[in-house]
């Protein structure tokens, strides 16, 4: 029979044991609590679309002394061209679409990032500032004349009129030629006045008109030679946009 002197440190043992177990158990909840209440600072819609490799594209100064870095389309970019998209005003859209076009479909958008680099190339412009695409140029081969290729232009509207078109351009015609394409294409909307004018400035041909558009023609000159580039470089004022 245990006598109550031994009872009494038993029962003081058992005590402090509980009390310890429950103050570690205080002590994880307040611990679990902390980190679930630790503050988390708010994503903003540009920190959701800004790409992980923004410092892979190549720093480029515009005619007005803007920088963008720039670099190919990738097929993880399609938050960024939806962004964009969203972003442009509704005369932009149909200047680039010549129709109304109110948004882009995941179709859409997997077929203008999920791109070869060969037969399609895209090469898009992202501002340092906070990783959103401002505006970018593709080029798609004709299948049935390898050597032509029809070519897209969209500027986000804040971005227009300071070289980035022509800028996207320059290193587009590069990219075609190392492709072997020595022709673009391009469809102009007939009420775009300035387009044309730019187009013409460029040495562009006349190949055609249909419902109320116009198709023009541009040679691709070798590097060397005094071509698309250095007028695109030089010449541009703003309505490159109007190239679907």
């Amino acid at each position: 029979m245990i006598n109550h002197h031994i009872h009494s440190a038993l029962a003081h043992e058992r005590a402090s044991t509980f009390l310890i177990e429950a103050q570690v158990r205080r002590q994880a909840k307040q611990a679990r609590t902390g980190r679930r209440r630790r503050p988390v600072r708010p994503q903003s819609a540009a920190d959701g679309l800004r790409p992980q490799s923004v410092a892979d594209g190549t720093p480029a100064v515009l005619r007005d002394g803007s920088e963008v870095l720039i670099r190919q389309v990738r097929s993880s970019d399609a938050p960024l061209l939806a962004d964009g998209f969203a972003r442009l005003s509704a005369r932009s859209r149909q200047m680039r679409f010549l129709s109304p076009k109110r948004s882009l479909s995941p179709a859409e958008l997997r077929f203008l990032t999920e791109i070869d680099h060969h037969d399609h190339e895209a090469i898009g412009a992202l501002s340092p500032a906070d990783g959103r695409g401002v505006g970018i140029a593709r080029y798609i081969r004709d299948p049935g004349d390898p050597a032509a290729a029809e070519i897209a232009v969209t500027i986000a509207d804040d971005w227009q009129g300071r070289g980035l078109g022509s800028e996207l351009l320059a290193q587009l015609s590069d990219r075609a030629r190392q492709a072997g394409i020595c022709r673009f294409t391009a469809t102009v909307s007939a009420d775009n006045v300035a387009m044309a004018g730019l187009l013409w400035k460029l040495g562009a041909k006349l190949a055609g008109r249909s419902h109320g558009t116009l198709e023009y023609e541009v040679m691709l000159e070798s590097a060397e030679e005094y071509s698309l580039d250095s007028w695109l470089r030089h010449d541009d004022d703003g309505s490159v946009l109007a190239w679907p």
